[in-house]
C-alpha cells in the first residue's frame, strides 16, 4: 500500500511540473474563469436534455422516453416552463421533439431573449416558426404584472388538457418569480411586498418557498393539479442545496402539504406578523390545513441538473490546468460573514500544508472548530486536509464548493451575495498575508446564472492583498460593506477588473466558489 502510495505521489508531482511549466505565466484569474465556464457549460441546456429526452418514431407511431419511462405520442404533446435556463431548455426540446410538439407557453426573465441573441447563443433560441410562445418578466428576480401574466396562460394551457394528453413541464431557478398566481385576496404587490421583507432579513432559500407554496394557486404542486388528469412530465434543473424537490421553483408540480404553524413561526422568526400586508396572514389561516393533494400518480418528476454535475466538471478542468483538486461542499450555505471567514482559513490551511508552516496545526484546529458551528451537511473537511498532508510537493491546489449563501441587506448600495462573499473573504485575509507570503491565493464566487443581485455582474474574483490596494486607491471596504455596496467597490477597484461578467448564461445551479493556491516559485 505504501508502495502505491508512492506511486500516486510521484506521478501527481511529474503532472504538475509538466502542465504548470507549459502554463507558466498564465495569472491565476485566467485559470478561474477557465474553471468557473467548464462548470457553467456542464449544465447548458443542451447536453442536459440530449441526456434526458429521446423520440424513437416507428411507422405510424412515436414514442418519448424520459427518465426510464415511456409515453405513446400521438398529438398529443404541449409544454409549459419557467426558469432562467427555461428558453435554452425549450429551444433543446423543440429541436428534439419537432413536429409532435403541438403547443407551449414559457415564462423567462426579461432581457433574457436579447442577451442570448447578442452572445450569439443561437442554440439557445427558438425556431423561426415555433409553436412555443415566449413571455418574459420578473425583471432582477421580482415577480412583476407580466410574469402574473405569464402565470395566467400557463395556468389555462394546463386546464384545458385531457387525461390522453402530455404536459411537458420545464423547471429551473428563479421559477417562484415567474410564476405568480397569488391566492386570493392576495396581491401581486402584496406578494413582492413579503418577499422583499424575507429577502431583507436573510431568510433562506427554503423559508421563502415554503411562504411562496403556501399563498400560491401554483406552487405547491398547483401546476400538477391544474392539469390533471394529463399526464405531466417535469423536467427539473435544480438550484436549491440537496435538489429538494418541492422546494425548486417552489415545487409546482410537486405533492405538497400546508402548515399554518410553520408559515406562522416563519413570520414570528423575522418580526414580520403586524408589519407584513393583512392579506398574507388572512391566506395562512384560511387555507385547508391538510395534505393539498394527494392524487399525484399522474405527475413524474425527474432532476437533469444540479451544482455537483456542474462542480464535476470544474474538477476536471482544474486538473487539466495542473491543480490538485479538492470538491469538498455543494451544500455551502449560511451567513456570508461566517462562510467568508470558513474560506479565509481555509485558504490559510491549504496553504501552510503546501509550504509545511508551523502554523499548520493551530491553524487545522481552528477551521475545525468553525466548522463545528456551521449547518453544511458532508463537509468532511478533516478527511480532506489530512488527504493533502499525504502528497509530498503540491505545488498547486484547486478547491471547489457549490451553494448559496445569505446576506443581510443594509444601506443602499448594490451588490449580490458572490460579490459581497468574495469582499469580505478579501478582509479576512487583510491581516493574515504574512501567513500566505509564499503561495499566490485567488478566490471567486459566481452566479451560474449569470447575474448575481440586481447587477449586471455574475460574481467577483478576491485576494490577500485586495484592501491594500483599495486603500491605496482611496476605496474603503468597510464603507461598501457596512452599505451593502459590493458591486459599486468592485466596479471602482482597477476600472472593474475583478468583476465576473458573463451575460445571463441560461442555465441556474447554484454558486460556485472556485480557491486556487499556488506555491510560489523560488528564485
Amino acid at each position: 500500500m505504501a508502495r502505491v502510495l508512492q506511486i500516486l505521489r510521484l506521478k501527481h508531482s511529474l503532472f504538475y511540473q509538466t502542465h504548470r511549466t507549459t502554463m507558466g505565466s498564465v495569472p491565476l484569474q485566467e485559470d478561474t474563469r477557465k474553471i468557473f465556464w467548464a462548470a457553467v457549460s456542464a449544465v447548458l441546456p443542451p447536453h442536459m436534455l440530449q441526456r434526458s429526452l429521446k423520440v424513437t418514431d416507428c411507422g405510424d407511431s412515436s414514442v418519448l422516453e424520459c427518465g426510464g419511462i415511456e409515453f405513446s405520442l400521438n398529438r398529443n404533446l404541449y409544454l409549459v416552463g419557467f426558469g432562467k435556463a427555461v428558453l435554452g431548455m425549450a429551444a433543446s426540446v423543440e429541436q428534439i421533439l419537432g413536429k409532435h410538439l403541438l403547443e407551449g407557453v414559457i415564462s423567462i426573465p426579461r432581457g433574457m431573449e436579447e442577451s442570448l441573441k447578442q452572445a450569439g447563443r443561437r442554440e439557445m433560441l427558438l425556431s423561426s416558426g415555433s409553436s412555443i410562445r415566449v413571455m418574459e418578466g420578473a425583471e432582477h428576480n421580482m415577480a412583476d404584472e407580466a410574469a402574473l401574466e405569464a402565470a395566467g396562460e400557463i395556468q389555462s394551457l394546463a386546464k384545458k388538457l385531457t387525461e390522453r394528453d402530455i404536459l411537458l413541464v420545464l423547471i429551473s431557478g428563479g421559477g417562484s418569480a415567474l410564476l405568480p398566481a397569488p391566492f386570493p385576496p392576495l396581491t401581486l404587490q402584496d406578494k413582492q411586498t413579503i418577499t422583499k421583507q424575507l429577502a431583507m432579513k436573510g431568510a433562506t432559500i427554503q423559508e421563502l418557498n415554503t411562504l411562496r407554496r403556501t399563498l400560491s394557486k401554483l406552487k405547491g404542486g398547483g401546476l400538477a393539479m391544474a392539469a390533471f388528469p394529463a399526464q405531466v412530465v417535469s423536467l427539473i434543473l435544480s438550484d436549491v442545496i440537496g435538489d429538494d424537490l418541492d422546494v425548486i421553483a417552489s415545487g409546482p408540480t410537486v405533492y405538497s402539504s400546508y402548515s399554518a404553524k410553520e408559515c406562522l413561526q416563519i413570520l414570528d422568526k423575522y418580526h414580520l406578523r403586524g408589519t407584513a400586508p393583512g392579506a398574507v396572514e388572512q391566506v395562512i389561516l384560511s387555507r385547508s390545513p391538510t395534505l393539498l393533494n394527494d392524487n399525484f400518480s399522474h405527475v413524474h418528476n425527474i432532476l437533469i441538473g444540479s451544482n455537483l454535475i456542474a462542480i464535476g466538471e470544474a474538477q476536471k478542468e482544474s486538473i487539466k490546468l495542473g491543480y490538485h483538486p479538492v470538491l469538498l461542499s455543494t451544500s455551502i450555505s449560511g451567513d456570508v460573514k461566517q462562510v467568508s471567514r470558513f474560506y479565509g482559513l481555509l485558504a490559510r490551511v491549504i496553504c501552510s500544508i503546501m509550504t509545511n508552516s508551523p502554523e499548520q496545526q493551530q491553524l487545522q484546529q481552528e477551521i475545525l472548530s468553525l466548522v463545528d458551528k456551521m449547518t453544511i451537511p458532508n463537509l468532511k473537511l478533516a478527511y480532506w486536509l489530512q488527504e493533502l498532508q499525504t502528497y509530498g510537493d503540491l505545488g498547486a491546489v484547486c478547491v471547489l464548493c457549490g451553494g448559496e449563501i445569505t446576506v443581510l441587506v443594509h444601506g443602499e448600495g448594490k451588490g449580490g451575495r458572490n460579490q459581497e462573499l468574495a469582499l469580505r473573504v478579501a478582509q479576512e485575509w487583510h491581516d493574515t498575508q504574512e501567513g500566505m507570503k509564499d503561495c499566490e491565493v485567488l478566490f471567486l464566487s459566481g452566479g451560474t446564472d449569470g447575474q448575481d443581485g440586481p447587477t449586471e455582474a455574475a460574481g467577483a474574483f478576491s485576494y490577500p492583498g485586495l484592501l491594500m490596494d483599495a486603500q491605496e486607491k482611496g476605496l474603503n471596504v468597510e464603507h461598501s460593506l457596512n452599505h451593502s455596496d459590493s458591486n459599486g467597490f468592485f466596479t471602482r477597484f482597477h476600472d472593474g477588473r475583478y468583476l465576473l461578467v458573463t451575460g445571463l448564461t441560461g442555465t441556474n445551479v447554484m454558486d460556485v466558489q472556485v480557491l486556487l493556491i499556488q506555491k510560489k516559485r523560488r528564485q
